[in-house]
């Protein structure tokens, strides 16, 4: 029998944490003895609520290397994570990197990796918001060209990457020069459609806030771009306090550290009182995933800024306000079951009235059929076994 492939998964933040369940769920149940998975994680999240509490609540195994990088600029936490990944790269050696998404930890893992010529598999390949002042638009690029296996979760991740020149012709064993590109799924609808049941039963987040089904709205906010930005908070909240007056709707907004401390600082001191005083919105924690799922599918419109919650969002047919004027998952806005808004008042409360009065189209399935995870480890073990 052939030795188990060897394989680095790289996390680091809730996303990624999420993602990585799927692969370790297929590889637990269809792939023992033939991939052998080491989970590193890098501490770009190191809050409780933002990290171990998904490895907790999706049985996940517990990282067995922790880098524990912490927060900073850009360069300065890319570079720690850098350092550490090789250190790791050289000490085990290998045979394959498996990267998730956009973050700062997908881009150290993919230098580090590339530099010492451990070939990368990037999952959530080929995404585009065609806007390089996002730093996840730099960071997922550079991951792409950076991979021998892409695999995307959208015909239109594919379509990205052939335009790039990215396209294996079958000709020998994929390469960083010669990658191989597969439509595979989305791991993330994996993951959803798993813990949809799990969620139901376990989380008591309706109960704990007084919601009733369909009788909320659920918005997000973590981007630079918005939290930053003291014009773009300001008329996001505005947006958020207007949309709950005019239609008597509970808002429900997960605050993350960051988020409350960039509300400290950039809303205006009028707004920032009457949020917080505002008996509609619901101001809460961080929460995890299975709450977040019940949130989610239970919401009757979500406003987020987030690409995972947008897709989340169409997992669910809940309509969703984009709080960006670009998205990568441009598909959703194709299908109209999402709108882009930005940080325009006007705009996002124009397209919240539309969605409210009308509910969401049908949309055809856009993210495989729940069977994403394993099609990644078949081409593994097919190229590597």
């Amino acid at each position: 029998m052939a030795a188990a492939i060897k394989l680095l998964t790289v996390v680091g933040a809730r996303p990624q944490i999420i993602k990585a369940a799927a692969i370790s769920r297929a590889i637990a149940n269809g792939f023992a003895g033939r991939i052998s998975e080491t989970i590193l994680h890098t501490g770009q999240h190191y809050d409780d609520n933002m990290s171990d509490v998904f490895f907790r609540e999706l049985g996940i195994p517990a990282a067995d290397v922790q880098l524990n990088a912490g927060s900073g600029g850009h360069g300065a936490q890319t570079a720690r994570m850098i350092d550490g990944i090789e250190a790791q790269l050289l000490k085990n050696r290998p045979d394959v990197v498996l990267l998730y998404g956009d973050t700062n930890s997908t881009l150290a893992g993919a230098v580090a990796a590339a530099k010492l010529h451990v070939p990368v598999a990037h999952v959530e390949a080929g995404l585009r918001s065609w806007n390089k002042a996002m730093p996840e638009e730099i960071n997922r690029i550079t991951c792409d060209h950076c991979s021998t296996w892409l695999f995307c979760p959208t015909e239109t991740a594919v379509k990205n990457l052939e335009r790039e020149g990215m396209v294996h012709h079958g000709m020998a064993k994929p390469n960083i020069n010669a990658p191989s590109v597969h439509m595979n799924g989305d791991v993330m609808f994996d993951n959803s459609m798993h813990f949809a049941e799990r969620a139901g039963k376990k989380s008591s987040v309706l109960r704990d806030q007084g919601l009733a089904q369909n009788g909320f709205a659920l918005a997000t906010i973590h981007r630079d771009h918005n939290t930053d930005v003291r014009e773009h908070l300001n008329a996001i909240f505005q947006a958020l306090l207007s949309l709950s007056d005019k239609h008597q709707l509970n808002i429900v907004l997960p605050v993350h550290p960051r988020l409350r401390k960039c509300m400290n600082a950039n809303l205006d001191p009028g707004l920032g009182a009457a949020v917080d005083g505002s008996k509609r919105m619901h101001l809460i924690p961080p929460v995890g995933f299975l709450d977040m799922i019940e949130l989610e599918r239970n919401a009757r419109l979500v406003l987020t800024d987030s690409g995972g919650v947008q897709k989340e969002a169409f997992f669910f047919n809940k309509p969703c306000v984009i709080l960006r004027p670009e998205t990568e998952w441009v598909e959703l806005v194709e299908h109209r079951q999402a709108v882009l808004a930005g940080a325009d008042a006007i705009r996002i409360n124009e397209a919240a009235d539309h969605f409210l009065a009308s509910g969401v189209p049908a949309c055809p399935p856009l993210f495989g059929d729940g069977s994403a995870a394993q099609r990644v480890c078949d081409v593994l073990v097919k190229d590597l076994g």
